[in-house]
């Protein structure tokens, strides 16, 4: 059995996050793969932060300064995809896939960063066309390599465990309706018809949270917090970045851990590392 450490983060600005000790955190943890969103920096950046020991692949965003999402791993890509959706989408530095051989086995590792979104905007908008090309992208994923996983920051809570407060929070963008839908659909039985919490009904895509699966019935654990106030100390957050497998790769979790750090002058992003263990 070879293990998978692969964590993901938003680094909000992968300068400032070394700047403030991300290259510390990173040199204790052993990590395998590492799925980066909101990069917001040029290749040469990234991998002259990183080392010379990384295999780097990087979608840069459309626009500079915004969004970059990258895998950097131990073992060097074999293929790697940025293309989601129809030719004239552009996923603008939100989605890159990679292929890696662990183990005698191809795993195929997704980095996104689905949009923030605000509702009864152009953003919603075009959070509303990424879900639904990543509602199309799953199944071929899957139909690809039964054994994916696509983590990253997502910027939706799934239901009312995944956000301290809920209740404050049903009509803005990360907690609506329409948008947790979307959710149940890729965690739904695949193939059975899964009712969302905005009523409507499709197709389960069988696809594993692995934080909730391994978390249980809890409340978080969280993932993000705003800097503001004393959210952090309050441990009042959302939980926002996952990991998302095939059921095949899912069955091969052995550890799932938040990275919270231990206090808040020692955060180095407003997101928490997601570390999981697959024993492959």
């Amino acid at each position: 059995m070879t293990r998978l450490r692969l964590a993901t983060v938003n680094v909000n600005g992968i300068r400032a996050a070394f700047r403030k000790g991300m290259g510390d955190w990173l040199a204790d943890r052993d990590v395998d793969v590492l799925a980066l969103q909101e990069v917001r920096a040029s290749t040469e950046d990234l991998t002259g932060l990183l080392g010379d020991e990384w295999d780097v692949v990087h979608d840069p965003a459309s626009a500079k300064g915004r969004a970059g999402v990258a895998i950097a791993s131990r073992h060097r890509a074999q293929l790697h995809r940025v293309e989601l959706g129809a030719e004239d989408f552009d996923s603008a530095g939100r989605w890159i896939e990679a292929d890696y051989e662990i183990g005698g086995r191809t795993v195929t590792v997704v980095s996104t960063y689905v949009h923030s979104g605000e509702v009864d905007t152009p953003k919603q908008d075009e959070k509303w066309k990424f879900l639904d090309a990543m509602t199309k992208r799953l199944p071929a994923l899957r139909e690809h390599n039964p054994l994916a996983v696509v983590v990253g920051d997502l910027n939706v809570g799934h239901d009312q465990r995944d956000i301290k407060n809920w209740k404050g929070n049903v009509k803005r963008a990360g907690f609506l309706p329409r948008e947790r839908a979307y959710f149940s659909r890729f965690f739904g039985a695949d193939g059975e018809p899964v009712e969302g919490a905005d009523g409507s009904t499709g197709p389960g895509l069988g696809w594993v949270d692995v934080g909730r699966a391994q978390a249980g019935d809890v409340d978080g654990p969280y993932t993000w917090w705003s800097w503001r106030g004393q959210a952090f100390d309050n441990d009042s957050g959302w939980r926002i970045d996952y990991q998302v497998a095939t059921p095949e790769l899912a069955a091969t979790v052995t550890s799932y851990t938040v990275d919270r750090a231990a206090a808040y002058d020692q955060r180095w992003s407003d997101h928490a590392p997601v570390v999981v263990d697959y024993e492959l």
